[in-house]
């Protein structure tokens, strides 16, 4: 198990790698630090002296080498545009975006899930089929469009739900719908495939022909091996919500990191952009690991892979 976890771990750093170096240059190939430092009234000579004095003038790989190793150090450096440590600027952020990804993922399970596991029970019934035109539904309409319709029906013509905001736990609800309704038909199929191939599988039929209660087969046997393919996608998913809240955020002017790395783009502040993309990255990287863990745990067979 250790050499598993070792072995997965390894590849969680070399992705790191990888993305490290992609934010660096394409940030930097996309926005000029220097000026992005002097300001839009700075002079061709002003951006000179500030490219000179912070060594942007340097090769590439020497100002990435010189970058990485701060961020290992746990500096992530300076924000051009507000004049502060980039950790401060992320973590007065980052809260926002772990209450809405996490809200909206219980959300998505809570759903998905036992509607998967339902439809799974009964294919081609009434019920599979609504749970199949909800999963249809759902990959059909665009995140920010859902977003958008929860705004004008639950606030502008009810004045249920705020419209924007991140400072009363109302603010959360329509933003983790509308993140929560974008994983959820992946969620459901996926359980449904799951519980249709293990409830045909030879175990299944020993247990119930040992007189083996059917909750007691749904969910201590068969729901196990069900969900194995599940763990790994819930990860992505977990990740995709997020690192992919940038626009639900900014629909909702929510005060996350997804608002952030909007914001910062639009400002053109590198540092900050930089280090919200290797955060995000080590969330995916973590959460797959952690996956994959639960994966080994719960079938030996994937620990000789």
């Amino acid at each position: 198990m250790l050499n598993f976890i070792l072995r997965r771990a390894g590849i969680g750093v070399l992705v790191l790698m990888a993305v490290s170096i992609l934010a660096f240059a394409l940030t930097n190939a996309a926005i000029d630090p220097a000026a992005a430092i002097a300001g839009d009234s700075a002079s061709a000579d002003d951006i000179q002296a500030i490219r000179e004095l912070y060594g942007f003038d340097r090769p590439l790989h020497i100002q990435f080498f010189a970058w990485a190793q701060d961020i290992l150090s746990g500096d992530l450096g300076q924000s051009y545009r507000q004049r502060r440590p980039v950790s401060e600027v992320v973590m007065e952020r980052l809260p926002v975006t772990m209450i809405l990804g996490a809200s909206a993922f219980v959300l998505a399970l809570v759903v998905a899930i036992p509607l998967g596991i339902l439809a799974g029970l009964r294919p081609n019934s009434w019920i599979d089929r609504l749970a199949l035109g909800f999963a249809v539904l759902g990959q059909a309409i665009p995140n920010f469009w859902f977003a958008l319709m929860g705004i004008v029906i639950f606030s502008v013509n009810l004045r249920m739900l705020p419209a924007s905001g991140s400072d009363k736990w109302q603010s959360y609800v329509l933003p983790a719908i509308a993140l929560a309704y974008y994983a959820m038909p992946t969620l459901m199929r996926l359980t449904r495939a799951g519980m249709i191939d293990t409830l045909q599988s030879d175990y299944i039929r020993t247990a119930r022909a040992k007189g083996l209660r059917p909750p007691m087969v749904v969910l201590k046997h068969a729901l196990r091996n069900a969900i194995l393919p599940l763990v790994s996608v819930a990860a992505v998913q977990l990740g995709m919500m997020l690192g992919g809240s940038v626009v639900i955020e900014t629909i909702f002017a929510m005060q996350g990191i997804g608002y952030l790395a909007w914001e910062s783009i639009t400002l053109s502040d590198p540092p900050v952009v930089q280090a919200i993309v290797i955060i995000i990255a080590s969330f995916y990287v973590l959460l797959t690991l952690l996956a994959d863990i639960i994966n080994a745990w719960l079938d030996p067979r994937l620990r000789g892979r």
